[in-house]
């Protein structure tokens, strides 16, 4: 099977053949996944261990989604040109070795630039994965399933990293939880290389260097400056100006693919409001979710005592209910039409990110782990379901460039989600923390910068003047989180009303697939396609 090159829109192929090769892209997508959120319960041992200032930590937190989000329209549109085996394969070999270099990284700058580097490593894995879905799942109600199947594997597996970051770290050091990628990418590569099909677009034009360099730049620009001024204010001259030149750079990206006879991401399949509903939907919801599951990493281990493997297994909820929404994502758009699930969906994950404005130090666990099986479940659907229509939306000789818009918005969410609440947590901590009289003013300024790091501060101080200054310092933590958990749910709420207005009066059926071929006899017959929408 590997060793042929489909230049069409489809690939003639068993069930079998299609199901192991489904199999290799869950394995593929789940290690991607894992590593955006396997950091952060190492997070307290690299303060300890690196010593980060707290910018630092943020961008330790958040560099992997930025150049991630960056580069994923570029490597999107690359795998729809040399092939989407070809890049899977050679990404999956650079992410084995920049896992090596954040694993032994000596300092945080050295860690930073491992974790861009997995960053670029990362993009051209995911979207090879969705388009290769594209390609090997003609039939829309197979791919329906196979979606939701690798829907539940992404979310699963961002849900399971807090999990396995935790036993690792119950027995090794921070940088264990990169190592743990090595076994699972030689496994990859050997089972990927054997059995996924190539294909790409039989005319695919140019690679355009200039759209490449435009999109990167304003991608990151944009992000870099809405996370500076949620931490630092626009007062700083290099905000405003880095996000203007980050908005110009978008602008004349999106004229430039006007213009191209074959750019590199067709910007008119926005004009489908099924494309545009489910990109800024997943967006919103990463927004949210992933800045939340940043604090409240820190919060069980560091307000609540739990060591690393128990604050792991805290957050099981989420990765079970994640596992769930995947794989009902199907049966829910096919009962209740794809608008009225990701809506509800939506306003679940605000109901269950906002139940975190009224967590205290002492509150029961139930009212966690409901939390976070609420919005695990939830995001499972948004995902899934935001992914499906996106692909549908798209011819499926573009399958690369479309599924990377779908991937953009969920890594830019994670990003943004992580600098704009993290920010607001770090700026309500600061602004709240009081430090006992006759503190070192140094020490006063470190306590200053998180929670870990007054932490580590009140190790080396006297039980009289360390005592008050955690007690300050947990309380400050998590009122930040309360208002962050309701600044999110408000986010998520904004987005579900977004998503029900553009999807209304949307088509209940999709078009038929340029070369359908009958699902067969054991694929599950109730899995419909994700696309039958209200009226």
């Amino acid at each position: 099977m590997s060793s042929t090159v489909h230049t069409g829109t489809t690939l003639q192929s068993t069930p079998r053949q299609r199901w192991t090769g489904l199999a290799v892209l869950v394995l593929a997508v789940t290690v991607v996944a894992v590593d955006a959120t396997v950091l952060s319960l190492a997070l307290p041992s690299i303060s300890e261990t690196l010593r980060p200032s707290g910018t630092q930590l943020l961008w330790i937190g958040d560099a992997y989604s930025f150049v991630l989000a960056g580069l994923l329209v570029s490597m999107g549109a690359l795998s729809d040109r040399t092939g989407r085996k070809r890049l899977l394969l050679t990404g999956s070999a650079a992410f084995g070795a920049a896992s090596l270099l954040a694993a032994y990284a000596p300092t945080s700058g050295w860690l930073i630039l491992a974790r861009a580097l997995l960053g670029v490593a990362g993009a051209t894995i995911m979207p090879s994965t969705l388009s290769l879905i594209r390609s090997l799942f003609p039939d829309h109600r197979e791919r329906a399933t196979a979606i939701g199947i690798w829907g539940a594997a992404a979310t699963a597996g961002a849900a399971l990293g807090p999990v396995v970051g935790g036993v690792l770290l119950e027995h090794f050091w921070w940088g264990s939880v990169f190592l743990l990628n090595i076994p699972i990418l030689v496994l990859l590569l050997v089972t990927g290389a054997w059995l996924l099909p190539e294909s790409r677009d039989p005319k695919p034009g140019r690679w355009d260097v200039l759209s490449v360099v435009l999109s990167m730049a304003g991608v990151i620009g944009v992000v870099y400056a809405v996370k500076e001024a949620a931490a630092h204010g626009v007062a700083r001259w290099d905000v405003p100006l880095t996000f203007l030149l980050g908005a110009a750079a978008l602008t004349l990206f999106v004229r430039r693919q006007l213009r191209l006879e074959t750019p590199l991401l067709d910007v008119r399949l926005f004009r489908d409001r099924r494309f545009t509903a489910a990109a800024l939907a997943s967006l919103i919801s990463l927004i949210g979710l992933s800045g939340v599951v940043f604090v409240t990493s820190q919060y069980l281990q560091l307000v609540r005592g739990y060591e690393p493997l128990r604050a792991g297994l805290a957050e099981l909820p989420a990765f079970v209910g994640s596992v769930v929404g995947g794989l009902l994502t199907a049966r829910l758009a096919r009962r209740f039409g794809a608008r009225s699930a990701l809506t509800s969906c939506l306003l679940a994950m605000g109901l269950g990110v906002g139940a975190l404005g009224w967590i205290q130090q002492d509150t029961t666990y139930l009212l966690l782990a409901a939390s976070f099986l609420l919005v695990g479940t939830a995001e499972g659907v948004v995902y899934t379901l935001g992914a499906d229509l996106v692909l549908n939306a798209a011819p499926a000789d573009k399958a690369g460039a479309a599924s990377a818009v779908s991937e953009t918005a969920y890594e830019l969410g994670t990003a943004l989600g992580i600098a704009l609440v993290g920010s607001v947590v770090g700026s309500i901590y600061a602004s709240g923390l009081t430090v006992p009289a006759g503190t070192d003013p140094a020490l006063a300024a470190r306590a200053g910068e998180s929670l870990g790091s007054a932490v580590e501060t009140a190790q080396g101080l006297p039980p009289a003047v360390a005592e008050p200054l955690l007690a300050s310092a947990r309380e400050s933590f998590v009122h930040g989180m309360n208002s962050a958990g309701l600044l999110a749910a408000a986010l998520l709420t904004g987005a579900a009303v977004m998503a029900w207005r553009l999807l209304r009066r949307l088509p209940a059926q999709p078009a038929a697939d340029p070369v359908p071929v009958p699902a067969p006899a054991a694929a599950p017959a109730a899995a419909p396609t994700a696309e039958k929408l209200d009226a």
